[in-house]
């Protein structure tokens, strides 16, 4: 097939970690690499935020990068790209207009990107799936005044709703808000989860704890991923005070994340407001922020830890704990969308409340005990992914639903010509 994945704002070249880098450029950079591995051709069109940046990208055989101009060249929060759709869907339309660029079906991520797909599909019939990675009505539950997206984003997410000719949900929770709160069609909602490349995550990294001042006998908590509050690391750091007041464990924590390399509160305000909850907490000496680390650590860092932790508000699906799990690393998780679906409670790991402290601290404690439980699950976890949850099967699945929805062949001239005539 000749693939187009759309992604606005999260390009696949980007490092993980930052404000609006995460799960979804990690999501989109392994689907088209994959899929582009199976001898699809596959281009990834993202929004030119850099005004260095090549117009395209040649990422490996079969896949390109393709960067769009809408707005201005330099970053700009997802929450301020909306009036840009229009732009960005323009050039993509006359790009995609000669019948040689069409593509089999259109792959769009998140809403915005949905807006783009659609008038493809307007404009020139190109059939489009969407995965939504986050939901606005979701998103308002949790957030209230705090989510800084426009009113029109759920009157756009409905029509995208309405009008796709899939929508991959990723996992049943997903699926259950889009049918429920947004009333999708189950008929043409198909759950396919996030995933893995064993290639790059497993047993075996190299410990870092001495570089982080850390000793062999410390129980060490990582907590991974962007740092934005609904991440909910300020709980994480409330159960390390209650660790140690309740049950006398002086657990360490690491917090890998932010928008520069070095654990910076300027950089990234939100470390300084961790910082100063850990201080009230009467922890700040037990809170190790690392900054933002490269992907080729990531391993490093799952394999350093005793168990990793990750409470947020309402996570989509959340990729860091099928990643620790892959390294053999426990996972004590918020019972919440994705998670509650990847981590199985009591056998890969532990799920509790979102906003509960005292529930998590109790479970660390349980784990700090009983070492050989940890790593029982961490084995269970490894199986667990390894059977369900590589980027190979989620490909496969995907793959399913792109042949469901592609165009059909296009006529060439060829057809009932005479043998001399050339096909465009």
């Amino acid at each position: 097939m000749k693939i187009a994945l759309i992604s606005e704002h999260a390009s696949p070249l980007a490092s993980p970690g930052s404000v609006d880098s995460g799960g979804q450029n990690v999501y989109v950079a392994q689907v088209a690499a994959h899929l582009a591995r199976r001898g699809h051709r596959v281009d990834v069109f993202t929004r030119r935020d850099q005004p260095e940046q090549a117009p395209v990208v040649h990422l490996a055989p079969n896949l390109r990068v393709v960067h769009v101009p809408a707005g201005p060249p330099r970053f700009v929060a997802k929450e301020g790209l909306l009036s840009f759709m229009a732009e960005f869907a323009g050039h993509l339309v006359e790009h995609c207009r000669p019948a040689s660029r069409r593509y089999d079906v259109v792959h769009a991520n998140f809403f915005m990107s949905g807006q783009v797909a659609l008038a493809l599909k307007r404009a020139l019939g190109l059939p489009f799936v969407i995965t939504f990675h986050a939901l606005g009505k979701v998103r308002r539950q949790h957030q209230g005044q705090a989510d800084g997206f426009p009113p029109e984003r759920i009157a756009i997410e409905q029509e995208l709703v309405a009008q796709a000719d899939r929508i991959v949900a990723e996992c049943p929770q997903d699926r259950a808000d889009l049918v429920e709160l947004y009333a999708a069609d189950p008929e043409r909602v198909e759950i396919v989860p996030c995933g893995f490349d064993p290639g790059e995550l497993g047993p075996g990294g190299h410990s870092l704890r001495h570089q982080f001042g850390l000793t062999d006998d410390d129980f060490v908590v990582l907590q991974l991923g962007r740092l934005v509050p609904r991440k909910g690391i300020d709980n994480v750091i409330r159960a390390l005070a209650v660790l140690k007041r309740e049950h006398g464990i002086a657990a360490r924590l690491l917090v890998v994340g932010g928008e520069a390399e070095q654990p910076d509160p300027r950089l990234t305000p939100e470390i300084g407001r961790l910082a100063a909850l850990a201080e009230r907490e009467g922890v700040r000496d037990r809170v190790i922020f690392t900054g933002r680390q490269p992907r080729h650590l990531l391993r490093d860092f799952y394999c350093t830890a005793d168990v990793f932790v990750t409470t947020p508000w309402y996570e989509p699906f959340g990729i860091t704990p099928l990643e620790a799990m892959a390294c053999g690393c426990p996972v004590v998780g918020a019972e919440v969308g994705g998670i509650k679906y990847s981590v199985v409670d009591a056998v890969t790991g532990f799920l509790v409340p979102p906003h509960d402290p005292a529930a998590l601290a109790g479970r660390l404690a349980v784990l700090r005990h009983n070492p050989e439980l940890g790593r029982a699950m961490g084995r269970a976890g490894m199986r667990r992914v390894r059977a369900a949850f590589t980027w190979k099967q989620v490909v496969a699945q995907l793959h399913g639903v792109y042949a469901a929805v592609q165009a059909p062949p296009r006529l060439t001239l060829a057809a009932g010509m005479t043998a001399g005539m050339a096909a465009p």
